[in-house]
């Protein structure tokens, strides 16, 4: 039985922590108050399936890009808070599928 990576539960549970503490996306979400996403499980789910989705791993399980993946959840959480702020680039389908 084929397990995740330890590099992937790392960049799991370094993204975890920074959500949960306030520091994700820096500097993007320096100083904004996101803890709302806390109140709105398909919110914070949204922004768990991004970065799910948008993670790469090489073939060793590797992760090769746990800041890109932070920052494009970090965009919708800004997008979230914020109405004004507009995504660029947009979202593709597949970085918001929810599987």
């Amino acid at each position: 039985m084929q397990k995740i990576s330890h590099s992937f539960s790392g960049a799991l549970r370094t993204f975890s922590f920074w959500i949960a503490n306030g520091t994700v996306g820096l500097p993007l979400l320096n100083g904004m108050d996101y803890s709302c996403i806390f109140e709105e499980p398909s919110a914070l789910e949204q922004v768990y399936a991004i970065f799910a989705n948008v993670i790469e791993m090489d073939e060793n399980g590797v992760v090769c890009n746990a800041k890109h993946a932070e920052m494009r959840a970090a965009q919708f959480i800004r997008s979230y808070i914020d109405e004004q702020y507009k995504v660029e680039p947009e979202f593709e389908n597949w970085e918001v599928a929810l599987y």
